[in-house]
């Protein structure tokens, strides 16, 4: 089983990206599971969501403590949590970061492979709006091959519509653009 705990502020897509993950998951024969871990917080706020996928059935229902993989949003949280904690010794720590990993692993003692992506500016260039969730979608397919990138395309297209294209876009380009490092 892959557990993934994603890292976001509410209003940036992090519950919308796991609903997303599982979705895709599904349609290929997996098993899916998403929920979000939050109270009466607003937009801004930071907020918790979790996936798991399998190729069982999944029967747990608690929260994500210990991660096979961990996916932060917004970069500014990395100043008030720790994303790591409890990541599993083999884990992957996807973030939304212009920063080379030396600096990363140097100010904030990462220890994990890193998976980076400058979504923000992915997110500004293909969808105009500083909304990161789909790019960080197509960073997380390529650190860990949960889905196939093509089996994105039609949660997208139920979720977004009319503008599922563009968040396509931006899920194309971080795949291409995610650097992994060991």
């Amino acid at each position: 089983m892959l557990e993934i705990r994603f890292h976001g502020r509410g209003g940036q897509g992090a519950v919308t990206t796991a609903e997303l993950v599982a979705r895709a998951a599904i349609a290929e024969g997996q098993f899916g599971q998403a929920f979000p871990s939050f109270g009466p917080e607003r937009r801004g706020a930071p907020v918790l969501s979790f996936c798991r996928v399998d190729s069982s059935r999944i029967l747990l229902r608690a929260q994500i403590l210990e991660p096979d993989v961990a996916v932060v949003l917004d970069p500014s949280l990395l100043e008030i949590l720790d994303p790591s904690h409890g990541l599993k010794k083999d884990g992957l720590l996807i973030l939304n970061t212009h920063q080379p990993a030396e600096e990363l692993r140097k100010k904030y003692k990462f220890k994990c492979r890193l998976g980076l992506v400058d979504a923000s500016t992915i997110a500004r260039e293909v969808l105009k709006l500083p909304i990161t969730n789909t790019a960080m979608l197509g960073a997380l397919i390529r650190g860990t091959e949960v889905v196939k990138l093509a089996s994105m395309k039609e949660p997208l297209q139920r979720r977004f519509g009319r503008v599922a294209d563009r968040n396509l876009a931006a899920c194309e380009r971080a795949y291409q653009e995610t650097q992994i490092k060991e």
